[in-house]
């Protein structure tokens, strides 16, 4: 299939490209098959499984969504798809070829559409959906009759273009048990109002991941965490096998990572089953309808590593409609130390504005080994340990951003009659009344640094003390706010702190 079989070249979103292909056509109710098919053993009916493949050239800069409709008669039990595409050689410094692959069903493909049955992204060359089973990144359920569309995301494509190739089978039969969802329970026993450890992004079999389910809780039990949030990347397909293994020692917060063009970000403990389209760019004017939807299924907005290296991760929407911003991701880089300016920025706007403030949080964007489930880990003083206690604990900002388990940490400010406030709350004292800040920190490298930062900058550091306690004295006229970082010695020679160990939310001091 050339482009002179393309049927219309369309916006999907405002400005978001679409290219519609030509359908495929498969023949109807009888079985019987009028084109390029093959016989396949039917599924036990005797009616022949049906073939086609179609071919295709996508030019650079063609569309950022390919959809091919597939018109499917009544009676298939099973419908699979594979695909490849050339990777010719590039001069340096110059993009290949890369090409995403998913499915809608019969409902249809606009924004949002209901119609959504699976995406892999470019993880897997082929999947499979029937009522009872499909491929991990696709959703279970009937094969029905109508027009599907298979959708290629050509993320990158090469200056001599892209072809490509995707291949369709549809099996017949009684279509079988279908899946019956095991989503898991919303709170676990936890222990009352208490500091809970939590790993918000993570990645297993159900996008690019190469961790099972059952591995990633077993890395995340080993890793001393209260609580994981499934963040595979545009799909919910993982929530419905994750009931059987969360456990009293272990919530299981169900949500996605949304990986649009122009940046990612964690919808986190969204209602089970839901899921967040990803096909928009921010001139598209969608980004807010999307967070009203995660909100709506009471869940949280968490801009992914701001800066991120790969192509397409900078965020690109802004910071208004975010709940909380993912400041650390992963081993400590140099992208993370521009996203904790980035943030630091925002608390002086906040400062000097109207109050509003946006949490950081950090989590590990494990894929795969040697990744580090829980490398860093999100420490939040909740309630308890159930969704909507946590979710209220990161928007409230009472929380701190640990490396592991190990390091444990209190942070305080208090005032001279007594007053008294935690990570995340404010001081109300008189601008000019002394105010002591105090950090104690253990499970750091004895050669750690401790450092208080104001809507001013640095203004205190030193060394760890043996005792794993410092104290600063400041007053409100002077620090809007204060945090803490405990950082790793810095590399020699390097014109940058030390990686993390640990960051604290602020707290804010003096009176609104």
């Amino acid at each position: 299939m050339d482009r002179r079989d393309v049927l219309k070249f369309s916006a999907l979103a405002g400005a978001t490209g679409v290219l519609t292909l030509a359908p495929v056509n498969f023949a109807e109710a009888d079985g019987s098959d009028s084109g390029t098919g093959r016989g396949g053993p039917g599924g036990g009916t005797g009616r022949p499984d049906l073939t086609r493949t179609v071919t295709g050239h996508l030019a650079t800069g063609a569309a950022d969504f390919v959809y091919l409709p597939v018109k499917v008669p009544r009676g298939v039990r099973q419908i699979a798809v594979s695909y490849g595409y050339d990777r010719p050689a590039v001069p340096a410094g110059t993009v290949g070829n890369a090409c995403d692959i998913g499915i809608f069903d019969q409902r249809g493909t606009e924004l949002g559409s209901r119609g959504f049955r699976g995406w892999s992204g470019g993880a897997r060359t082929e999947f499979a959906i029937s009522a009872g089973e499909a491929t991990p990144g696709y959703l279970a359920g009937p094969v029905e009759a109508g027009t599907w569309h298979v959708i290629l995301g050509p993320y990158t494509v090469a200056p001599q273009g892209l072809d490509y190739s995707v291949t369709i089978t549809l099996s017949f039969g009684a279509p079988g048990e279908p899946l019956v969802p095991s989503y898991p329970p919303e709170r676990a026993p936890g222990r009352g109002r208490d500091w809970y450890r939590g790993d918000c992004h993570l990645h297993t079999v159900h996008s690019d991941g190469k961790r099972t389910l059952e591995q990633l809780v077993a890395l995340a039990r080993a890793a001393g965490l209260d609580f994981i949030n499934s963040s595979d990347h545009n799909t919910s397909s993982a929530h419905a096998y994750l009931g059987p293994l969360a456990g009293d020692d272990l919530l299981v917060l169900t949500g996605e990572e949304v990986t649009t063009r122009n940046g990612h970000y964690l919808a986190i403990g969204t209602d089970a089953g839901t899921w967040v389209d990803w096909r928009y760019r921010s001139r598209d004017d969608a980004f807010e309808r999307f967070v009203r939807q995660i909100h709506r299924a009471d869940g949280i907005v968490v801009p992914a590593h701001p800066y991120g290296t790969s192509l397409a991760s900078q965020w690109k929407f802004g910071y208004a409609e975010a709940d909380a911003i993912e400041v650390w991701n992963g081993p400590w880089t140099p992208d993370d130390e521009v996203s904790l300016l980035t943030w630091d920025n925002l608390l002086t706007g906040a400062a000097r504005g109207d109050g509003h403030w946006i949490p950081a949080m950090g989590n590990s964007d494990a894929h795969r080994d040697p990744d580090v489930v829980g490398l860093p880990q999100t420490v939040v003083l909740a309630d308890g340990l159930d969704r909507r206690s946590l979710q209220a604990g990161i928007r409230a900002g009472h929380s701190w951003i640990a490396e592991s388990a190990a390091v444990q940490l209190a942070f305080t400010a208090s005032g001279p009659r007594g007053e008294h406030a935690g990570i995340g709350e404010r001081l109300s004292v008189a601008d000019d009344a002394d105010i002591t800040v105090r950090l104690d920190v253990s499970g750091v490298p004895a050669d750690s640094l401790i450092r208080l930062v104001t809507d001013e900058g640095q203004l205190f550091s030193e060394p760890l003390p043996a005792s794993g306690t410092v104290e600063w004295t400041t007053t409100a006229s002077y620090s809007s706010y204060v945090r803490a970082e405990v950082r790793h010695p810095a590399p020699a020679g390097s014109p940058l702190p030390g990686p993390a160990a640990a960051i604290t939310n602020p707290i804010w001091l003096g009176r609104k």
